[in-house]
C-alpha cells in the first residue's frame, strides 16, 4: 500500500497535488486487488457474479481515470509553458519600454542642446524633431555595424554571392532613412530642411536636407578601381541626369524662397486673407522639395548599384560610410579641440 505521507514535505516548502493524486488512485487500485486475492465467503451465487461485474466495471473506471490524469497532467504542462513564455514577453516588453523612454529622455536632452545651437527661442525642439533625432541616432549605430560586416567582407574576400548579399542589405539600410525622413518632414519639416540633425561639419555640405548626388558621385568615383568603358559612360550620363534636376530643384526652391519673401513682407492685408495664413500654407511646399531631393538621392544610388559590380558598389559604401565619419569626427574635434581638452585636464589635475 502506498505510503500518502511520502508526498507531502514534512518542512512545508513544497506538495505536490499531482502525484498525491496518483497515488490516491493507485491505493484505491491495490486495495481492490486485495479484495479480489482474498473475497469474502457468500452463500449467494448472484451476489458473487454481481461482484465480479462490479470490480470489472471499477478497473474499467480505475483505467479512465489514470488516462484522465494524464491528459491533466499534459495539459498542465502546457499551461504551465503558455504562462512562462507571457511573463517572458511581458518582461521583454518591459524592458523595451524602458528603453524606448531612455531613449526618448536622450533625445529630448540633445534636441534642447540643439536648438540652443540653432538659435531657436526657448532653446528647445518639437517633438517630432526629437523622435526624429532618436530613430536617426539608431541608424547611425546600425550603419556603423554594418560598415564593420562590409569591411570585414571585402578584406575576408567572401564569394560574390555572399558579398551580394551584404550589399542588398546595405542598400535596404540606406532606403530606411530616406523613408525615415519622409515621415520627420511631414512632423517638422524645418529640421530636415536646416541640417540640425548633422553634424556641424555635414551641415557645411547640406543641399535641401541631405548630400548632393552629383557632388557624391564626383567624390566616389576616382577612388573606385579601374571602369570599364561601358561602366564610365553610365557614370558620366548619371552624374549628368543628376545635376541637370539638382539645377530644376534649386531653381524651383529659389522662385519659392522669392515667391515667400514677397508674400511675409507684404501687406497685412492681401485680398482678404491674412497674409500670415498664406506663407505658412506656402511653407508646406518645403516638404515637398525635400521629398524630391531624397527621391533624386535614392534614385542615384541605386543606379550606381546596377552600373558597378558587387564589389565595386562595396567598395562605393565604404567610401561614402568612411567620408560621414570622417565629417563627424571633424566636428566633434571642432567642438572639442585637443587643445581645449589638454587645457581642461591641466584643470582638473
Amino acid at each position: 500500500m502506498a505510503n500518502l505521507s511520502s508526498f507531502i514535505n514534512p518542512e512545508g516548502s513544497s506538495f505536490d497535488f499531482e502525484e498525491l493524486e496518483e497515488a490516491i488512485v493507485l491505493q484505491r487500485v491495490e486495495l481492490q486487488n486485495d479484495e479480489l486475492k482474498f473475497p469474502q465467503p457468500s452463500s449467494n451465487q448472484n451476489q458473487s457474479q454481481r461482484k465480479g461485474a462490479n470490480s470489472t466495471s471499477q478497473r474499467q473506471l480505475d483505467a479512465k481515470t489514470l488516462r484522465r490524469l494524464a491528459q491533466n497532467r499534459v495539459a498542465a504542462k502546457k499551461s504551465r509553458l503558455r504562462k512562462k513564455a507571457y511573463i517572458q514577453q511581458l518582461e521583454f516588453s518591459r524592458i523595451k519600454l524602458s528603453q524606448l523612454e531612455q531613449d526618448l529622455h536622450t533625445a529630448r536632452s540633445e534636441g534642447l542642446f540643439l536648438g540652443a545651437c540653432g538659435g531657436v527661442m526657448g532653446g528647445n525642439i518639437s517633438s517630432g524633431a526629437a523622435i526624429f533625432n532618436m530613430k536617426y541616432a539608431r541608424w547611425l549605430d546600425d550603419d556603423l555595424r554594418m560598415m564593420s560586416e562590409l569591411r570585414a567582407a571585402v578584406e575576408g574576400h567572401l564569394s560574390d554571392g555572399d558579398l551580394r548579399a551584404i550589399v542588398d542589405g546595405y542598400m535596404s539600410h540606406y532606403d530606411e532613412i530616406f523613408e525615415l525622413k519622409s515621415v520627420g518632414a511631414k512632423s517638422d519639416v524645418f529640421h530636415l530642411m536646416t541640417g540640425m540633425w548633422m553634424s556641424p561639419a555635414e551641415r557645411c555640405f547640406l543641399w535641401i536636407g541631405g548630400f548632393r548626388p552629383s557632388k557624391l558621385i564626383e567624390m566616389v568615383i576616382p577612388q573606385l578601381e579601374t571602369l570599364t568603358e561601358q561602366q564610365a559612360v553610365g557614370i558620366c550620363n548619371l552624374q549628368r541626369c543628376s545635376q541637370e534636376t539638382e539645377d530644376a530643384l534649386y531653381q524651383g526652391l529659389d522662385q519659392f524662397h522669392h515667391s515667400l519673401i514677397i508674400t511675409v513682407a507684404g501687406t497685412a492685408v492681401m485680398e482678404g486673407v491674412n497674409h500670415m495664413a498664406v506663407a505658412a500654407r506656402k511653407l508646406s511646399n518645403l516638404e515637398g522639395f525635400i521629398r524630391q531631393a531624397d527621391m533624386l538621392r535614392q534614385q542615384t544610388l541605386h543606379q550606381l548599384r546596377r552600373i558597378l559590380t558587387v564589389r565595386q558598389t562595396a567598395r562605393c559604401f565604404m567610401i561614402i560610410g568612411e567620408y560621414y565619419g570622417r565629417l563627424r569626427a571633424l566636428s566633434s574635434l571642432w567642438v572639442f579641440p585637443p587643445r581645449a581638452r589638454e587645457y581642461e585636464q591641466e584643470m582638473v589635475e
